[in-house]
């Protein structure tokens, strides 16, 4: 990601993320398809751009160790002040490598937040996912369809096929299926499904999709 629209992104999500409290954080029941998946994690999870903490919160009722994690600082301190049972909460920049060991965990989830790189960052950010993952393990995800023009599809400067520069002058991608294929074709699919997401004021349409490493 050019260093501008890094700049951005760290503006804006610092933005959104305004002090909140546990029981007001929103939930929804995305994560349930997989609860044998949960249940049978024998590592701690990760989660990667946590937010405001709506898996971290599904995780830690599911009696899982959580590993929360956010390029925000704002979301970040949130975690920590709202779930003080969190295993870690970490703050970084996924574009600068995930710190965490190789072959290492068993579940990985990615909410919302695979969808905001260039081409050549998304295959590096999947390739790291991929590495800290034991052989076997499960990466699930959700990015956005592009069918979701309620929240910006087919809107703004395109800079490469599907990704876009937003209002708020950050990047975001859009994905179809064979565009999901193609990013974690290193990956076995078990579950590619095109949802429609109730949670905002504005329907939202995704990919919901579960990966098993190879």
């Amino acid at each position: 990601m050019e260093k501008e629209f890094l700049e951005k992104a760290l503006e804006y999500w610092n933005g959104v993320h305004k002090p909140i409290e546990r029981d007001a954080i929103p939930t929804d029941d995305w994560l349930e398809l997989f609860d044998d998946i949960i249940e049978g994690c024998k590592t701690p999870v990760l989660d990667l751009g946590c937010g405001t903490g709506n898996d971290t919160l599904y995780l830690i009722e599911k009696g899982k160790q959580v590993i929360s994690c956010d390029l925000s600082e704002n979301a970040i301190a949130n975690i920590k002040k709202n779930f003080p049972e969190v295993l870690e909460a970490k703050c970084f920049n996924m574009l600068e490598g995930l710190p965490f060991e190789d072959h290492a965990y068993e579940l990985v989830i990615a909410d919302l937040c695979l969808h905001y790189f260039s081409e050549t960052d998304t295959h590096a950010v999947i390739a790291e996912i991929k590495r800290v993952l034991k052989p076997g393990g499960h990466l699930i995800l959700r990015v956005n369809s592009v069918n979701d023009v309620n929240h910006g599809a087919g809107c703004g400067r395109e800079l490469e096929p599907h990704l876009y520069v937003s209002s708020a002058g950050t990047t975001k991608r859009f994905f179809n299926e064979e565009d999901i294929r193609y990013f974690f074709k290193d990956f076995e699919i078990e579950y590619l499904k095109e949802e429609i997401m109730s949670r905002y004021k504005l329907e939202k349409r995704l990919y919901r999709v579960c990966l098993r490493a190879r």
